[in-house]
């Protein structure tokens, strides 16, 4: 699914007001937290919108590329970005890019509003030789059910999304990375209208492991990579030695 140019430039708008802002920061902090950018590393953005968290990685020193279906968001993002970043339009289930192109793969309040989920999420391991990062809408928030009741009565832009849980994402991972760790936690736990006077009350409850917060957030480190060889890599010597024959196609191997 993709937003209209309206819809994007509300949401860019909203983060200026002050509840808007400390949300957004709130968000960011700990999307920092859980991918360790570090300068250099190559970062791409799965449904990248308008560029905002290319903006938060690049300051970080990322070589940073960003990829979503609506061609009109990618010309809002160029418009921030120019030439510090790649765009490319194209969807999360068929990512335009080799295997292992990237240190750092996000999803970031994109992955609700994907067809295949679980495809998006293989496309992410598919392409990242490092650590992939999921943002979501936290369907056990308080802010999560609000929003879903909200959608019986009047048309919103979450009428078409899918809320996750922690359990649900776990789930879907580990059935790609079986024994995978996951770093995970939430912000935001108040209701809105309250940000403008119980920020000390949201800054002391913890984020880590805690699943209440409406902004969910997990990675985790891919551990395997596609590449093309004969055999495994613990099973590789000369073929004189062993008297087989090499096994054709691409195999999955422990980094």
């Amino acid at each position: 699914m993709s937003f209209s140019e309206e819809i994007a430039r509300s949401y860019d708008a909203w983060r200026e007001t002050p509840a808007g802002h400390y949300i957004d920061s709130r968000e960011k902090s700990m999307i920092l937290d859980l991918t360790q950018p570090r300068g250099g590393e190559r970062l791409l953005d799965v449904g990248c919108g308008t560029g905002d968290h290319l903006w938060l990685f690049r300051r970080k020193g990322c070589d940073v590329t960003g990829v979503d279906p609506s061609a009109s968001m990618l010309d809002m993002a160029r418009q921030k970005l120019g030439h510090k970043a790649g765009f490319y339009l194209g969807q999360a289930e068929d990512l335009p890019f080799a295997d292992d192109e990237f240190d750092i793969v996000t999803l970031i309040t994109s992955l609700e509003f994907t067809t295949d989920p679980v495809q998006a999420i293989h496309e992410a391991i598919r392409v990242c030789r490092g650590r992939v990062f999921i943002g979501v809408l936290n369907k056990f928030s308080c802010l999560g059910v609000t929003r879903r009741l909200s959608g019986c009565y009047r048309s919103s832009i979450y009428d078409n999304a899918r809320f996750f849980g922690i359990c649900e994402l776990a789930t879907m991972i580990r059935r790609q990375l079986a024994g995978v760790r996951i770093r995970w936690g939430s912000v935001i736990f108040l209701p809105y209208g309250w940000y403008g006077f119980a920020k000390g009350l949201e800054e002391s409850l913890p984020v880590m492991y805690n699943p209440f917060g409406a902004f969910l957030g997990l990675s985790f480190s891919v551990t395997f990579t596609q590449v093309a060889v004969q055999e495994p890599l613990r099973e590789l010597m000369p073929l004189e030695s062993t008297g087989r024959q090499p096994l054709p196609g691409v195999v999955r191997v422990i980094k």
